[in-house]
């Protein structure tokens, strides 16, 4: 359920409304999109790249340390409903951007995407407490399929305000827009209350006064040289790496690349993401059916070939049609990578381990880490070639590489559950 309530925020700000309202507040052809910011001025969309980049790096900064005090004191659920709070109000904060304060929409843009993933670092740590190893793809995957109807059931409310504002008073695009942002912040917010009524606190029986941070530094420093001498670990948070900056980057800029080259208009590019969603809990469902049938790394290995073909498609598609194309396949194969990635790693994990969360945070430093390179390098290649499509390239390399990696993971029995 917590799926339910956060994914709100993937699917409305990170994928669809809030990219599309940035793009058009932020639009200046007589300067070609630059902004002034921090006293530079940037292009628009490489600035929108380099601020979620600098979100995902704080949280791999803190992420590790907040998940070894978590482990040691027993209150993951209290350090997923912090960040959870902290998150869904600048979402809501979000409603007071308008194009003119730049700073503070960035600031708040920073912010939400700091809660969210922080949030998961927890979230995805209860994974293994709930789940037996063989129930762990389908848990993973329903959980991120309750996220896409959730996410999707909002993402209609708020497409309606936007299509048909005469039921709504008239209102412009852009107030829809920012009403938008206000209440995926309550139902991620609202929702959640949910899940922490029921979660339990797993209380652990650590009660010595010692520094904060030596026990998080601690924790990290023991879970790591765990982590070092566990090929099966190292093998897989290798090639989820390499594979995540591609998967990342796409789930970002997407919408950004479908305006910017194809001139799709907001209602054009949220009914796709739209669509995109419903599709992934097909992929979602499909990717744990296949992981059952033939083994994760197979699964896995097939993903990377579809998402190698996106990206070949991407740099070469000519139209608003082939963009449409496109979305199906990567609908297809996001919810699926994402679902089926969780569930892999938590097999990994030792069974009669208590940290799951200092092993989740390194789960989300590999993939926070590689949203950092991915967007960066995503924005560099635009900014260097004035060209998004040789960005495009670049993601390409990304998942072509994961695919060497899980082929090399399989051929030398790294792990094959």
């Amino acid at each position: 359920m917590y799926d339910w309530a956060n994914s709100v925020y993937s699917l409305n700000i990170t994928s669809s409304i809030f990219p599309a309202y940035y793009q058009a507040v932020t639009k200046n052809p007589a300067s070609l999109d630059k902004v002034k910011f921090l006293g530079f001025s940037v292009t628009n969309s490489v600035l929108y790249s380099y601020a979620l980049s600098f979100a995902f790096l704080c949280v791999v900064a803190v992420g590790p340390l907040l998940g070894g005090i978590a482990d040691y004191y027993g209150r993951k659920k209290l350090f997923m409903q912090l960040f959870c709070t902290l998150g869904s109000i600048a979402c809501m904060g979000l409603y007071f951007f308008t194009g003119e304060n730049i700073h503070f929409g960035i600031l708040m843009l920073v912010i939400a995407t700091i809660g969210y993933a922080g949030s998961l670092v927890f979230y995805n740590a209860f994974l293994p407490e709930i789940a037996t190893p063989k129930m762990t793809d389908q848990i993973s995957a329903k959980g991120f399929s309750y996220g896409y109807v959730g996410s999707v059931l909002l993402l209609i409310f708020n497409l309606t305000m936007l299509l048909m504002p005469e039921f709504f008073f008239n209102i412009d695009s852009a107030l829809a827009s920012r009403i938008s942002f206000l209440t995926v912040g309550l139902w991620w917010f609202g929702f959640a209350q949910y899940t922490f009524s029921i979660l339990p606190e797993t209380q652990n029986k650590n009660k010595n006064k010692i520094s904060f941070i030596w026990t998080g530094f601690s924790e990290i420093k023991r879970v790591f040289i765990q982590v070092q001498n566990k090929g099966l670990i190292k093998g897989f948070l290798t090639a989820f790496f390499v594979y995540s900056m591609g998967v990342q980057t796409v789930m970002y800029v997407a919408t950004l690349l479908g305006e910017k080259e194809f001139h799709l208009v907001t209602s054009q590019l949220i009914t796709v993401v739209l669509i995109l969603q419903i599709i992934a809990i097909v992929g979602a469902n499909l990717a744990a059916w296949l992981s059952g049938l033939k083994g994760n790394i197979f699964a896995l290995s097939v993903i990377m070939c579809i998402w190698i073909f996106i990206c070949m498609g991407a740099y070469l598609m000519q139209n608003g049609t082939h963009f449409y194309m496109l979305a199906v396949l990567v609908g297809l194969v996001m919810g699926a990578v994402q679902s089926l990635s969780r569930s892999t790693y938590s097999k990994l994990i030792p069974a009669n381990t208590k940290d799951h969360a200092s092993y989740f945070s390194f789960y989300d430093v590999t993939e926070k880490l590689a949203t950092v390179l991915g967007t960066f390098c995503y924005g560099l290649v635009e900014q260097v070639s004035g060209n998004m499509r040789n960005s495009v390239i670049a993601l390409g390399i990304f998942f072509l590489a994961g695919l060497c990696v899980l082929y090399f993971s399989k051929k030398h029995s790294f792990y094959e559950p």
